[in-house]
C-alpha cells in the first residue's frame, strides 16, 4: 500500500520517477541505454568488438570518481550516442547528481576512449592506448566507430598514473567512417580532445576550461575539422603547458608514415589575457605550438589573449612551414605578449613575412579590435563576433569537397550560425549579425616608402578612399610593434610621414597601415 501511495504521489506531483542503473564491465552484444534512466560508469567499461552500445537522446550518465568510471568503445565495437539539438546526451561527475555532498571538479572521472582499426604511424602499425592499455590501429581508412552527435562531456579527465593520464575524449586509430560532430568537453583534467592517428573528420567541437591543451594531435592523425572553439580558464593549466593546438608526428619527431597531417577550417581560440592587465597562471604557452615533425594545414583561425600566439617548433616542423606542407592561412593572432616565434629553428626562417606576407595572416595588439561579444567572459562567453569585425575579411573558401561548409568563409568558428545553441552548455552565444552582411572598411592604398633603405629616416605615404579610422605602425620581425605612426580618424584624401628609425638597430621591418577592417603592410630595410 504504502509503494502505491508513493506512485501515485510522483504521478500526482508530476516528477518523472527514474532509476539509477550501474554500468560496468565488458559489453559483448548490442545494449541500449535509455533516456528514462540515469547511469552509473563504473571502472573501465569495455565495448567489445561486435558489439554496438546505443545512447538515446537525453540520457544522461554518470562517472564514478573511486573507479576511475571510463567508456572505452574498442576496435570493432561502436557507439551510438546520436542526441538532438533539444536533448543532448551528457557524461558528467557522479558529483554533479542532484543532492551530491560533493561538487564536481577537474578529473572527477576518466572519460570516453574511442578506438579503431584507421593508420597510425607506429612501427608495427599498432599501439597502447595511453591509460588503459588497450590496442588500437590497423590499415582501414573508412573504418566506423559509430556516432557521436550532440553530446556533453563534463569533468573528465582522470591521472590514471604519472605521466598517463586520461582525456576528455581520446581517439585511437578512429577511422573516417565514423561520424563526430557537435560535442563539447568541459574541465577536463587533461586533455580534451586528443587525436592518435586515425583519420575521424569533426566537426563542431568546444573545449570549454580545460586543463591542458585543447586540441591535441600526434601518431598521424590527418582527419578534416572544421568549427572548433576552444576558451582557456586564465588560472587553470598544466605543468606541462598548456596550448589552444599541440601537434606532433610522434614524441620523438620522426618522420614516420603517415604523417600527423590534420586539415583545419574555421577555429576560434579563446586564451586566457583578455588584456594586458589580466593575471593568468604561468603555465600557459601558446595558441598553437606545431611541433616534431608535424605538418599542419590551418585555415581561417582566430587566436586571442594567449601568452604566444603561434610557435613553429623545431628545424624539421619549420622546413615543413617553408616547403607549404605546414600553413596557417587567412587567420588572426590578437592580444598576446608574443605573435609570432620559432625555436630550434634552420636558416634564416623568417616567421613574420611568413604569416603576414606569405599566408594573408592579420597581427591585431588588442583583443578589442576584433570586436567579439563577449570572449573573456569566463562563466557566460559570447564570442560571436559583432558587425564589422575583422574576421568577416580576408578570410578564404573552404574547399568543396562534401566535407567542408563552403559558406564559412570568415575566420574563426563562429560567423554566421550559432551552431552552439540548444546543446551545449554556452548559453551566452548569441549572433549579433543579424544579415550577415560586415561593415564595409574604408578604402585605401599603402605607397612604398622612400628612400629604402634608408638611415635614419623614410616617408610613407598613404591615401584614403573612404574616411574613418586609419592606423599606422612599425613592427620588427619578430611581430612585436614598435611604433604607432597614426592613429586616428583621417578624410578622404592622401598623406606622408617621416619614420625616425634613430633608435633602432639595423635590420628590416614591417610598415602596417589598417583603415577599417583592412589591412597592407611592406617591408623597408634600416641600414647604419
Amino acid at each position: 500500500m504504502k509503494r502505491i501511495l508513493m506512485i501515485l504521489f510522483l504521478v500526482l506531483a508530476g516528477i518523472k520517477s527514474s532509476a539509477q542503473v550501474p554500468l560496468e564491465g565488458d559489453i559483448t552484444s548490442d545494449l541500449t541505454l535509455s533516456a528514462s534512466n540515469t547511469y552509473l560508469l563504473k571502472g573501465f567499461v569495455r565495448v567489445q568488438p561486435g558489439a554496438a552500445l546505443t545512447i538515446e537522446p537525453g540520457t544522461v550518465i554518470y562517472g564514478e570518481n573511486s573507479s576511475q568510471g571510463t567508456l572505452i568503445i574498442k576496435p570493432g565495437g561502436k557507439i551510438i550516442a546520436d542526441g538532438t539539438q533539444e536533448n543532448p546526451i551528457v557524461f558528467t561527475s557522479e558529483f554533479n547528481r542532484e543532492g551530491s555532498s560533493e561538487s564536481p571538479s577537474y578529473g572527477d572521472w576518466g572519460g570516453i576512449i574511442i578506438l579503431g582499426n584507421a593508420p597510425i604511424n607506429v612501427p608495427g602499425g599498432t599501439a597502447l592506448i595511453e591509460g588503459p592499455g588497450d590496442v588500437y590501429g590497423g590499415s582501414i581508412v573508412n573504418d566506423n566507430s559509430g556516432i557521436l552527435r550532440f553530446v556533453r562531456i563534463e569533468y573528465p579527465g582522470i591521472a590514471f598514473s604519472p605521466n598517463n593520464e586520461i582525456n576528455g575524449i581520446t581517439f585511437g586509430g578512429v577511422g573516417n567512417g565514423t561520424t563526430v560532430e557537435y560535442v563539447q568537453v568541459s574541465y577536463s583534467g587533461d586533455d580534451s580532445f586528443e587525436f592518435f592517428g586515425g583519420n575521424v573528420n569533426c566537426k563542431y567541437l568546444i573545449a570549454y576550461r580545460g586543463w591542458d591543451d585543447d586540441f591535441d594531435t600526434d601518431f598521424g592523425y590527418n582527419g578534416k575539422l572544421q568549427f572548433l572553439l576552444g576558451i582557456r580558464d586564465p588560472q587553470i593549466a598544466d605543468v606541462s603547458g598548456s596550448n589552444g593546438f599541440e601537434s606532433d608526428n610522434d614524441g620523438s619527431g620522426s618522420l614516420n608514415e603517415p604523417r600527423t597531417a590534420p586539415t583545419w577550417w574555421n577555429v576560434t581560440l579563446i586564451g586566457p589575457l583578455a588584456d594586458s592587465s589580466t593575471q593568468i597562471n604561468s603555465d600557459f604557452k601558446r595558441g598553437m605550438h606545431l611541433r616534431r615533425s608535424s605538418q599542419n594545414k590551418i585555415n581561417n583561425a582566430l587566436i586571442m589573449g594567449f601568452p604566444t600566439g603561434l610557435l613553429i617548433d623545431g628545424s624539421t616542423t619549420v622546413s615543413e612551414a617553408i616547403a607549404g606542407n605546414t600553413h596557417l592561412n587567412n587567420s588572426i593572432i590578437s592580444g598576446t605578449r608574443k605573435a609570432l616565434d620559432t625555436a630550434k629553428t634552420n636558416g634564416s626562417f623568417n616567421v613574420f613575412d611568413w604569416f603576414t606576407l606569405q599566408h594573408n595572416g592579420r597581427i591585431y595588439a588588442d583583443n578589442s579590435e576584433i570586436l567579439l561579444s563577449d570572449p573573456f567572459n569566463i562563466d557566460n562567453p559570447n564570442p560571436f563576433p559583432l558587425n564589422g569585425s575583422p574576421v568577416y575579411t580576408n578570410a578564404a573558401v573552404p574547399p568543396g569537397d562534401g566535407f567542408f561548409d563552403t559558406t564559412a568563409n570568415y575566420v574563426g568558428a563562429l560567423g554566421k550560425e550559432n551552431w552552439t545553441h540548444g546543446w551545449s552548455s554556452l548559453t551566452a552565444i548569441v549572433s549579433d549579425v543579424k544579415d550577415n552582411s560586415p561593415v564595409i572598411p574604408s578604402g585605401f592604398s599603402l605607397k612604398q616608402n622612400y628612400p629604402n633603405p634608408f638611415n635614419p629616416s623614410t616617408t610613407i605615404e598613404y591615401s584614403v578612399a573612404k574616411a574613418g579610422n586609419t592606423r599606422l605602425s612599425i613592427y620588427n620581425i619578430l611581430g612585436q610593434e614598435l611604433a604607432i605612426l597614426v592613429n586616428e580618424f583621417k578624410n578622404t584624401g592622401s598623406y606622408k610621414i617621416t619614420f625616425d628609425a634613430s633608435n633602432l638597430t639595423s635590420g628590416m621591418y614591417i610598415y602596417k597601415l589598417q583603415s577599417g577592417s583592412e589591412f597592407l603592410s611592406g617591408k623597408m630595410t634600416l641600414v647604419k
